[in-house]
């Protein structure tokens, strides 16, 4: 009798298995009791498909033990399982029969490989960006030094230059966005007056037949973002949303707060507990395609290709949110509308006052403070900025390379302007051996892509970062602002 109780509260104990569908099988393989879990999973109409199924019964019969992935056929569709059959030793039960749902774990990978999909995209758009952003520095530079020596009738071309070159630069930062490698200037914000701010400007947008509709919770709460890249955000779902509707409709804007006490996932995201402030974006338009969802943060894919669409918008979006430490979420049902969810860390600390920038008036210099060393592989690139600092008043002397460079006797300097990524010594590490002979020098270091963890530490190494492509005008701004700034301090 010991013996029996004993066995029936193990048998109770497997069948309750809370991760699994538990039955037991007599010796022709047919299920004498099955547990909540296979009740859940198919009910007693659901049958495993073969071969599977012949493999159960040969398993049961000869007493062996079997593992094996199959569908489980029920009245709602297939259900993928991992099966394994374990024979007691009985004659009854003869066998117990265990199977496991797949749909999670599958959609977790599935999330999982897009994902390492969008992470390698987005390197790719970083080296993409860096040799664009060098063309377009060298176009744009080209196209201001004419700007003074054009006449009337080649104005407009060159305004056609400038124009074109801003689109193309405009393009490479919504990919460096997407990769989240964008130059930010973020700043404590307080968000409900960053999404009124940004509202006023939606009304046009939108159109007649669209009403914004905001959902402010008060008191507000303050995060840490870069206002206008959140202004895009907001914009990007609007336009988004707009066309989802065709001009007819209700956007709801909402913000809210949010606590994590302990880790959650959601998709593919791991949020670590937190105070958290949230901005919801809600449609009432038709929702997004289940084929389609899985692919609406791609760059370039678009369903309105006809239409304009570039399919750089939710990519930029998913981009900026993840850079600014957030997360961005979707949910969407057919007819019932889709609500983008941000959610991003909350910030106790006092708003931030705007810096003033300095003066652009140069310093006065003496013959030794007027000398520049300027270093970058790309010729046309070297050429137009050094063309752009002489005539500022700066004696420049150049270099392709950083071996060069160091080779080199200038003289005392007083600015050190190098490109980050060069062949052989980088930028970063020329500014520190130039610093080695000659402490305090003032650098600025150019590029097209440097990652945020990059320009982190060149902050910390008190190293100005410019992002290609820039006016010749802020790069001369720069130069005398740095050296102003050393001065200040001897």
């Amino acid at each position: 009798m010991k013996w029996r109780s004993n066995g029936r509260a193990l048998t109770r104990a497997l069948l309750a298995d809370p991760g699994a569908a538990v039955a037991l099988l007599d010796a022709e393989a047919r299920i004498v009791e099955a547990g909540p879990g296979l009740v859940a999973l198919g009910g007693a109409a659901a049958t495993l498909a073969e071969p599977v199924a012949s493999e159960i019964r040969e398993a049961v019969h000869h007493r062996k033990r079997l593992a094996a992935s199959a569908e489980l056929i029920t009245p709602e569709g297939r259900v993928p399982v991992s099966v394994s059959v374990v024979p007691t030793g009985l004659t009854a039960p003869a066998a117990v029969l265990r199977m496991v749902d797949l749909r999670p774990e599958r959609a977790l990978q599935s999330q999982l490989a897009q994902a390492q999909r969008l992470q390698a995209v987005g390197q790719l758009a970083g080296g993409i960006a860096h040799d664009f952003n060098n063309l377009l520095t060298a176009i744009s530079g080209a196209a201001e030094d004419l700007g003074s020596q054009t006449s009337a009738a080649g104005q407009d071309d060159l305004a056609q230059i400038r124009s074109s070159a801003s689109r193309g630069a405009d393009l490479v930062r919504q990919l460096l966005a997407f990769g989240g490698q964008q130059t930010l200037q973020p700043r404590v914000v307080a968000l409900n007056d960053a999404v009124r701010s940004a509202a006023s400007l939606l009304g046009r947008l939108l159109g007649p037949g669209i009403t914004l509709r905001l959902e402010l919770e008060e008191p507000g709460r303050r995060v840490q973002v870069d206002p206008t890249q959140l202004d895009q955000v907001l914009v990007n779902l609007a336009v988004n949303a707009r066309d989802a509707m065709q001009g007819d409709g209700t956007l709801t804007i909402a913000t809210g707060r949010r606590l994590l006490l302990q880790p959650e996932t959601d998709g593919a995201q791991l949020l670590p507990p937190g105070r958290y402030a949230t901005i919801e974006v809600r449609d009432t338009g038709p929702g997004i395609p289940q084929d389609v969802l899985p692919r609406i943060f791609e760059p370039f894919f678009t369903t309105k290709r006809g239409r304009g669409g570039t399919g750089l918008g939710l990519s930029t979006v998913h981009g900026i949110v993840r850079q600014s430490g957030g997360f961005l979420s979707v949910q969407t049902q057919p007819g019932q509308g889709t609500c983008f969810c941000i959610t991003l860390p909350r910030h106790e600390a006092p708003l931030a006052i705007p810096e003033q920038p300095a003066p652009p008036t140069p310093p006065a210099r003496t013959e030794n403070q007027a000398k520049l060393l300027l270093v970058d592989d790309e010729d046309a690139v070297r050429r137009v900025v050094a063309r752009a600092l002489r005539r500022a008043g700066w004696d420049v002397v150049e270099a392709s390379c950083g071996e060069d460079a160091l080779s080199l006797d200038p003289g005392p300097l007083s600015l050190l302007i190098s490109d980050v990524m060069m062949p052989g010594m980088d930028g970063p590490s020329l500014v520190r051996a130039a610093r080695a002979r000659q402490p305090s020098l003032p650098a600025i270091l150019i590029s097209g892509y440097a990652d945020a963890a990059q320009r982190k530490q060149l902050a910390r190494e008190d190293i100005c970062f410019l992002a290609k492509p820039f006016a010749m005008s802020d790069l001369v701004r720069l130069a005398n602002r740095s050296v102003l700034a050393i001065c200040a301090i001897e």
